[in-house]
């Protein structure tokens, strides 16, 4: 990994959706993966199933100066908790961009604002997994205010692995309808429904997409990205960030940059995915 970075010239690697939460929630989570959950229905090996601080010593070590804490509520009652977490985690891990969640409930709006003024940089939203329509008219106040912001929100909106109630490009053009100054980060590309979200990106210039799992092996063998759409990943280069689920991924590290370098688009859409982009979005400085 150090040797892409090293030749690209680039001062490491900006990771938008990386996972670190609760150690009971987490534990959680990677049951559901050893389970083959409803949603996946597949072996989910989890590559990196280390402590906290190991996982922190990886991700560090595989080049990466600034990632996120991505984590999110599946019903009410859990975001505020989940936000009070990432904010002290945030405060003793100074290269994580401070991560908050949301849920639609009686006071929303208020932990949001809570969160931005505690120093959220970027907030994590699951449509599959929290069962919601981001149009929830509970969250409408919330949504204005990260839009006036101008603080991106990684949305899980894409139907894969499974679809899901309000999954697909539909509820979140619905929303962008409605705010479009959101600064939205499409999780996945939008897998499997790539094309539309590209299309949301060509309409809405605050909608970006993260490469998480995109391109590796595993999920092409399951929704393979269009061809024909690979001329878009270049037209949009500069709103293309890089994301890979660590830990909770099937496979090493690596295979996400090699899948982003063997698309064969070029070393300035390269740097621009790895780093460029995200230090822009997020201020990060070298």
């Amino acid at each position: 990994m150090r040797e892409i970075v090293e030749r690209l010239g680039i001062p490491g690697l900006v990771d938008v959706h990386t996972h670190f939460m609760p150690q009971n929630v987490l534990d959680k989570v990677w049951a559901y993966f050893d389970a083959v959950g409803p949603l996946t229905g597949m072996a989910w090996p989890i590559t990196y199933r280390e402590e906290e601080d190991r996982r922190l010593a990886l991700l560090r070590g595989f080049g990466a100066v600034a990632f996120t804490a991505m984590l999110y509520p599946h019903k009410p009652g859990m975001a505020a908790w989940l936000n009070s977490w990432a904010a002290d985690f945030a405060s003793r891990t100074p290269d994580c961009l401070h991560t908050a969640t949301l849920f639609p409930e009686p006071g929303v709006d208020r932990y949001v604002r809570e969160a931005r003024d505690a120093g959220a940089r970027v907030f994590k939203v699951h449509l599959q997994v929290g069962g919601f329509d981001p149009n929830d008219p509970e969250l409408d106040e919330a949504w204005g205010a990260l839009a006036d912001s101008g603080t991106p929100v990684v949305v899980h909106c894409g139907s894969g692995p499974a679809p899901g109630r309000f999954t697909g490009p539909g509820p979140m053009g619905r929303l962008l309808a409605r705010h479009p100054r959101l600064r939205v980060i499409v999780a996945h590309m939008g897998m499997p429904e790539y094309g539309e979200f590209l299309d949301l990106a060509q309409r809405y210039e605050g909608v970006h997409l993260d490469t998480t799992m995109a391109f590796t092996d595993f999920s092409e063998r399951l929704a393979p990205f269009p061809r024909e759409e690979r001329a878009r990943l270049v037209a949009l280069g500069d709103r293309i960030l890089l994301g890979s689920d660590f830990p909770n991924i099937p496979y090493p590290y690596i295979h996400q940059l090699q899948s982003l370098q063997r698309l064969g688009l070029g070393d300035d859409w390269l740097r621009g995915v790895l780093y460029e982009n995200g230090a822009a979005l997020f201020h990060v400085k070298p």
